[in-house]
């Protein structure tokens, strides 16, 4: 733990910086790149100088809970522990940003409940500005923010260590766990602490998911089951997909409709489709009507959530390539065009021009995305122009 005085120079020192009209290359190496370029958004976001605690959103308790939600069940005791014990604030966020879980020391509640760090708070960057919850998340690693580097001023006698909550079978980031105390606490092992925490629901996750089906529909279709890759057919990836988007389950003549429409192709021949894919699934998949019995998670599923949330960013991250490219589905082609849609409706409300360039590389022809960079681009920046090129060609 570094002494007071030293505590007290740092604070100082990040003062100085935030005064500063620009901060030079120095600066930033000496604050941390990741810091400075949370400066830079926080302040483009326009939040009201007098934001003061974290808005609230009431949280839907899902009829299906997620992954992260099943997992807090198996080990929120331990993580309960380690709060009261180390004298901190602990919070499980989702991929937004919104808590969906807190654990309190007596020293930290009423600090935590002033700021609205508690179940229902929205830590987003562009909300509330620089925090490690969010910043965890931007860069999918762990963060620290201390004292005078977060943006609110309301903050500013905390310290935030922060890890993301990766998918021990998918790899994808399903959110993140923050842990928060006093700033003159600060101590170097705050972000291995909250690396453990991680780990700890990550062990849960393993538990949790012993029936787990993934599925990946975006760029290269592909199907895990308890973390091993399936060998299945285009077809079998599309049946999985369509029960995966109708988890009440589907009458055979239903499903033959969804997956050939007016194709001629005949009931028996996807008789025999669910008759391997029983035998591949051990008996999870269900009858009368056709249905998933294990756990399913979807690269499309999470991007339909994030969408649903209002995380942008988010849903354009997940969206790697085209939701099965090759399918002649009606009811596939039908899904894919209604989100289509609403990605393009969301891209004109993004702000984040990293993520818009990403996703350009995943789809060199999004034009909207184009528009919207143009809009957020300076019209003195070289991408600028290239951009305005791009779209008249």
């Amino acid at each position: 733990m570094m002494n007071k005085q030293s505590l007290m120079q740092k604070r100082q020192k990040i003062e100085q910086f935030r005064q500063s009209s620009s901060l030079s290359p120095l600066h930033a190496e000496q604050l941390g790149q990741s810091i400075v370029s949370s400066w830079q958004r926080s302040t483009s976001a326009e939040i009201p100088k007098d934001r003061a605690a974290a808005p609230l959103v009431h949280l839907q308790k899902e009829t299906y809970p997620s992954a992260l939600a099943q997992a807090l069940q198996h080990c929120m005791q331990d993580l309960k522990h380690i709060a009261e014990q180390s004298s901190m604030v602990l919070a499980v966020g989702d991929i937004g940003s919104t808590i969906i879980w807190t654990a309190s020391s007596p020293q930290m509640q009423r600090a935590a409940e002033s700021v609205h760090f508690i179940e229902g708070g929205q830590w987003r960057e562009e909300l509330v500005g620089t925090n490690a919850l969010a910043l965890s998340l931007k860069t999918q690693q762990s963060s620290c923010v201390f004292s005078n580097e977060h943006y609110m001023s309301s903050i500013h006698d905390w310290v935030c260590y922060a890890a993301p909550i990766v998918d021990p079978y998918s790899k994808q980031v399903l959110g993140v766990i923050d842990l928060s105390t006093t700033w003159q606490k600060h101590n170097s092992l705050g972000l291995l602490a909250a690396e453990r925490c991680a780990s700890i629901i990550q062990s849960a996750l393993l538990e949790y998911q012993k029936q787990r089906l993934f599925i990946r529909a975006f760029s290269v279709p592909q199907v895990l089951f308890n973390g091993k890759v399936l060998v299945l057919t285009p077809r079998q990836i599309e049946i999985l997909t369509i029960l995966a988007l109708c988890p009440q389950g589907l009458s055979l003549d239903s499903l033959h409709q969804a997956l050939y429409g007016e194709r001629k192709v005949s009931i028996g021949t996807l008789k025999a489709e669910m008759s391997q894919l029983r035998d591949i699934l051990g008996g999870m998949l269900g009858s009368r009507p056709y249905r998933l019995l294990a756990h399913v998670e979807a690269d499309f599923l999470l991007t339909e959530q994030s969408l649903d949330a209002g995380y942008i960013d988010s849903a354009l991250k997940l969206c790697t390539g085209v939701f099965l490219a090759k399918t002649e589905s009606p009811f596939l082609c039908a899904w894919r065009d209604c989100l289509e849609s609403r990605l393009s409706h969301a891209i004109f409300k993004a702000n984040e021009t990293d993520v818009l360039l990403k996703h350009m590389a995943h789809f060199p022809e999004a034009i909207d995305a184009v528009e919207r960079l143009i809009e957020l681009m300076p019209k003195t920046h070289p991408v600028h122009q290239t951009l305005l090129k791009y779209k008249d060609n």
